[in-house]
């Protein structure tokens, strides 16, 4: 188990936010348990990339033990050039690249879920199964996030859509803070 300070930052270093990195963007789905790995490659080759990191707490030999995991097992969002790109493939840490016919709509999925993270939010890994009501938060630190809206007891949780993977990162939030959008 890696300590905090051992794991890649979320995001190259080189970039504030998601929309500071430029390039194509490809989505590696790495070989198991390489993600972390993969993100440190990345970063060595100069490649811009964002690997969502949530704290995950185990119970391991009587011991709770907090760790960062991947968001989104086995998948790392990697930018730059072809040259970029087979510089990534040779890492041997993927098994293959996914390529994004939508760029703007993966850096606006992907921008929400930075959001999300950076305002401290508890996201959880969301498998899409069911279409539900698209809405927008009207307040508070997440102001302006849009996803689906999947209703339990009195909090709304807001699913965060990454459509390529078909996947997403769902939130608790007061549904008082939510607008449909049309």
């Amino acid at each position: 188990m890696l300590k905090e300070s051992d794991n890649p930052p979320i995001l190259s270093p080189n970039a504030r936010t998601l929309c500071d990195l430029s390039g194509r963007w490809w989505v590696a789905h790495t070989r198991a348990r390489n993600e972390k790995a993969f993100a440190w490659d990345l970063l060595h080759r100069g490649i811009g990339y964002f690997l969502p990191l949530v704290e995950r707490l185990s119970v391991s030999g009587g011991k709770k033990r907090r760790a960062l995991m991947p968001l989104f097992p086995s998948y790392v969002f990697f930018c730059g050039d072809d040259a970029a790109r087979y510089l990534a493939m040779t890492t041997n840490r993927i098994c293959q690249t996914l390529d994004v016919n939508n760029q703007n709509g993966l850096i606006s999925e992907l921008s929400a879920i930075e959001k999300a993270l950076s305002g401290k939010a508890e996201l959880d890994l969301y498998h899409f199964a069911v279409a539900g009501q698209r809405c927008r938060i009207i307040g508070g630190p997440f102001q302006g996030l849009e996803g689906t809206v999947v209703h339990r007891k009195q909090l709304a949780r807001l699913v965060l859509e990454v459509a390529i993977l078909g996947q997403g990162a769902s939130l608790e939030i007061d549904a008082d803070l939510l607008e449909p959008i049309k």
